[in-house]
């Protein structure tokens, strides 16, 4: 029996502006670091919805319709991670949204590999990029779904070298059995997402937070 939907709760954010946290270029793509960017790439497909660069957005931009035939807008900021919130912003002004009408996919090393968590509000964790996007929003009141790439072997006597343990890890490409995962993982965040538009956050957050496809 198909599952029927319900209007989302009273109050509750609607998110119109799918943004994916990446950096750009060939030497990034795949990496753990990316898979905000993988995501938004499948929304576009799965909705139909052409990505193409805007140098006023400083990214990669489409406007489209989503599956309620709400209008909805990707964004691929190209102005590397740590400036991700400037083609934020730029988008939102051309726009005129809100901070509550924005959903931010991005990569969190808190999570493990196989899980995803949206949320509506919080820090930025230590993430570079949420840490521009919450700058330029003025908030960090705006939705986001993390995706887990797993926690990097930070072993070593001094800071600097944990430090470049994490650079490594977030910069590296997933292994064999982890790509398999992720790849069920970016199918699970498309459905996330879809759900979050068609019932809302709250919704989306009761069915697929608790979700661990890892296997273990």
């Amino acid at each position: 029996m198909a599952e029927v939907s319900s209007p989302p709760l009273p109050g509750s954010p609607l998110p119109c502006l799918m943004v994916g946290l990446g950096n750009p270029g060939d030497k990034y793509a795949g990496t753990r670091h990316n898979i905000g960017f993988e995501v938004v790439d499948r929304l576009s497909k799965v909705w139909a919805i052409p990505l193409k660069q805007e140098r006023r957005f400083q990214g990669e931009y489409g406007a489209g319709f989503g599956p309620t035939r709400q209008k909805v807008y990707l964004l691929k900021p190209l102005t590397y991670m740590n400036r991700s919130g400037q083609s934020m912003r730029a988008v939102m002004d051309w726009l005129k949204l809100e901070p509550s009408q924005v959903l931010v996919v991005y990569d969190d090393m808190d999570l493990p590999v196989g899980r995803l968590r949206l949320r509506l509000s919080g820090s930025a964790g230590g993430h570079n990029g949420m840490k521009s996007a919450i700058a330029h929003l003025g908030t960090q009141d705006f939705c986001r779904l993390r995706i887990g790439i797993g926690a990097s072997d930070r072993a070593g006597d001094r800071a600097g070298d944990s430090d470049k343990a994490v650079v490594s890890h977030v910069l590296g490409n997933f292994s064999k059995a982890e790509r398999s995962t992720l790849d069920a993982v970016v199918d699970q965040a498309v459905r996330t997402l879809e759900k979050t538009l068609k019932d809302g956050v709250e919704k989306a957050m009761s069915l697929y937070n608790s979700v661990d496809l890892s296997g273990s």
